[in-house]
């Protein structure tokens, strides 16, 4: 049996809003989860910058502002030392030789000339910084308070400080800056010198940092004072407090955009279960399933394993539906749902799909264990109910292992969990003639199905256009006379890619399917009448020929309007053409098609039913019906047991066809006892290989003639 091509126009519009769907999800998820922490990383970068540089502006400020004024406080002894060396002033005398004015002479060759205070000076230890700015700044300091009174044109403001011996925190660092070793800093003021330090000489508020400041005299000469650092206590707190208030600040904003980044995160959440729940079983949707069931078979750990993807139905869903209510149908989906889930390992999936369909994805080892764990679980679905036992189909596509040249494991790439979902439901159409429980495998014929089908709708527009479709016609003969009377159009195909020609079998399906019929249609109408017009210009004796007209066709109102118009652009008489049609299309629209006939009939066409007996015949439209023809179905003609049953109803059916003025045609008669048969019985016309078979227009011409 032909499998049947599920991929149809609803099924892409469905895949192409799940794909957007998951496009959806993915960007939802970035927007909460990305956005609030690139959020706090922002603002939490500039925060921690502005806290740098507000501590580190405070820091060189009061650096730069301390050795500004220990520098001029040296230069300020300097000053003074060369007064009180060309005058004998005791005052300026007692003044530079403060408790508080530590300081040293050298020479040129750094010799220690003078000492005045305690000398822990590191002449060896000493370097230049970089005090342009400072020296400026110095200079009119000094310029302002003398007043013209002192006289520091000899002083060179040397760009070096050297380090104190007993206190060695300060010092120039090799760049010019101002170093400040923090850590012997620290070990200093856990010890217990600074203890005794703090409590005789200071009085708590701050702590000095001393370093040595040069200052070059007129006579080439040096005094080196010892200056300070000084770091007050407030200033510490100061800092600390607004580093404090700042951290504070932080974490503040920290806390708030944890706790928005949290709410957003369940909202996300609850999106997200909203997103991949089924509405009909409170469980996980088709959207769940592609997404999951892609990263499992996209994990190389998973590559060297085995997977089915299974298509399960739900037979008869709807009749159950119709027969108790929806409500109870959603109740056995969920039923259905819950036993599968029970039987389900690790990787492996189930989801409502739609309707009465569930995607399940299973591992296996080999097919036939496969094949037993499927009809394992199918049992117990058959009896979900106690009061039922149901019937479910399974359509079933194995995805291999993924396996390297070298015989390794590699990453599965190629993975589209639609192809072989749509795998799985083909091999579970293939079902569809059954009501029972069943299981099918997708193989390879299935594969070449869905690609001759695939060939056909990619070649039919092509083939109208280059008329690739060829007009075949089976004579009618009248059995009494074995006169030519009538014949019937048949189609098909030479295509430029096939060997041999197309039977109509292996393409009309797919057209009546696809919709492509009603163009065969139009075609074939078209060829038969230019032909019939051809055959009169040339003189032949024409005889009706029938053309088929789809069922599809019998939804459009102006269907009669359309036959006549293509008969009439070709010039052929409408009697010549008889319009066929299959006893089917009457329970599509019956009103529609009664409409049809009658306008046929009033433009002078003829109307036959085809394949009557074929299984839809009625009685109710043979009376409805106002045909002209009626075709006994060839099945009348096979496979008779002997008894005369198919005599007798053959009998019945042309004379049932007489009283109602109609001729009959039987088709399909293949031995010469039945022509004799028939022929007693009073059938008007035998079309089959008796007489003949189809033939291309060139041998039908020459029988006509």
């Amino acid at each position: 049996m032909r499998p049947r091509r599920i991929t149809i126009r609803e099924e892409k519009t469905e895949e192409k809003m799940a794909n957007i769907k998951e496009q959806k999800l993915r960007k939802l998820k970035k927007v909460f989860v990305g956005g609030s922490l690139i959020g706090f990383l922002i603002v939490g970068t500039l925060a921690a910058i502005a806290l740098a540089a507000m501590v580190g502006s405070f820091f060189y400020y009061m650096m730069d502002s301390k050795l500004s004024y220990e520098y001029e406080r040296v230069s300020r002894l300097a000053s003074l030392y060369e007064i009180t060396a060309t005058h004998d002033n005791q005052d300026i005398l007692k003044l530079l030789n403060n408790e508080n004015n530590t300081y040293i002479i050298v020479d040129r060759n750094d010799k220690v000339i003078k000492e005045h205070g305690k000398n822990t000076c590191d002449l060896e230890g000493g370097k230049a910084i970089d005090s342009a700015k400072l020296k400026q700044h110095i200079k009119e300091e000094i310029e302002s308070d003398s007043e013209g009174m002192v006289n520091i044109g000899g002083i060179d403001l040397h760009e070096t400080i050297y380090p104190d011996t007993e206190r060695k925190f300060v010092s120039a660092a090799d760049d010019g800056s101002i170093n400040i070793d923090v850590k012997n800093f620290s070990a200093w003021l856990k010890s217990d010198h600074y203890e005794a330090l703090n409590n005789f000489e200071n009085d708590g508020t701050n702590i000095d940092l001393p370093f040595w400041i040069p200052v070059t005299l007129s006579n080439g000469d040096r005094l080196i004072g010892k200056a300070y650092f000084v770091i007050y206590i407030r200033d510490i707190i100061v800092m600390a407090l607004l580093a404090f208030s700042i951290v504070l600040l932080l974490f503040a904003v920290f806390i708030i955009m944890l706790i928005n980044a949290r709410k957003m995160h369940k909202s996300r959440k609850r999106m997200t279960e909203v997103f991949y729940m089924d509405e009909v079983t409170g469980k996980h949707n088709w959207m769940w399933f592609l997404t999951n069931a892609e990263q499992i078979l996209k994990k190389k750990k998973n590559a060297n394993r085995k997977y089915a993807v299974l298509d399960i139905v739900f037979v008869n869903y709807r009749n159950f539906c119709v027969c108790h209510s929806v409500s109870e149908g959603e109740q056995m989906l969920c039923k259905v749902d819950e036993l599968i889930q029970k039987k389900l390992q690790k990787d492996e999936l189930i989801a409502h799909y739609a309707s009465a369909n569930f995607a399940a994805m299973l591992r296996y080892d080999d097919r036939d264990r496969l094949e037993q764990r499927v009809k394992s679980i199918v049992s117990e679905l058959e009896h979900i109910d106690s009061d039922h036992k149901f019937s479910f189909h399974v359509g079933i596509y194995r995805i291999g292992e993924s396996i390297a040249e070298n015989g390794k494991p590699i990453k599965r790439k190629d993975i589209d969990i639609d192809r072989e979902y749509n795998n799985a439901c083909t091999a579970r159409a293939s079902l569809a003639a059954c009501d029972d429980t069943a299981i099918a495998f997708f193989d390879e014929e299935m594969v070449k199905e869905q690609k001759w089908i695939d060939s056909v709708v990619e070649r039919q527009n092509r083939a109208i256009e280059n008329e690739e479709f060829l007009v075949y016609y089976q004579p009618k003969y009248d059995p009494k006379t074995d006169e030519l009377r009538g014949a019937e159009a048949l189609i098909r195909w030479k295509a430029p890619e096939e060997e041999n020609m197309i039977s109509p079998g292996r393409f009309i399906p797919i057209f009546e399917k696809n919709g492509f019929i009603t163009q065969i249609d139009h075609y074939m109408l078209s060829h038969v009448a230019k032909d019939q017009k051809a055959w009169l210009d040339a003189g032949c004796k024409c005889v009706p020929i029938s053309v088929n007209v789809s069922r599809a066709h019998f939804i459009e109102s102006d269907l009669a309007e359309q036959i006549r118009d293509i008969v009439d652009e070709a010039g052929t008489p409408h009697e010549l053409i008889e319009i066929e049609l299959t006893e089917s299309a009457f329970f599509d629209d019956k009103h529609a098609m009664i409409t049809t006939i009658k306008k046929l009939k009033e433009y002078g066409f003829a109307v036959s039913m085809d394949d009557f007996g074929a299984g839809y015949s009625s009685l109710n439209s043979l009376k409805e019906m106002p045909l002209d023809v009626l075709k006994l179905d060839a099945d009348f003609f096979r496979n008779d047991e002997g008894d005369g049953r198919g005599q007798i109803v053959v009998s019945e059916a042309i004379k049932l066809a007489k009283n109602l003025n109609m001729r009959t045609v039987a088709e399909g008669v293949e031995a010469r006892e039945q022509v004799e048969f028939l022929a007693s019985q009073g059938c008007d016309m035998i079309q089959g290989y008796v007489y003949a078979k189809p033939m291309p227009k060139e041998s039908f011409a020459r029988r006509m003639a």
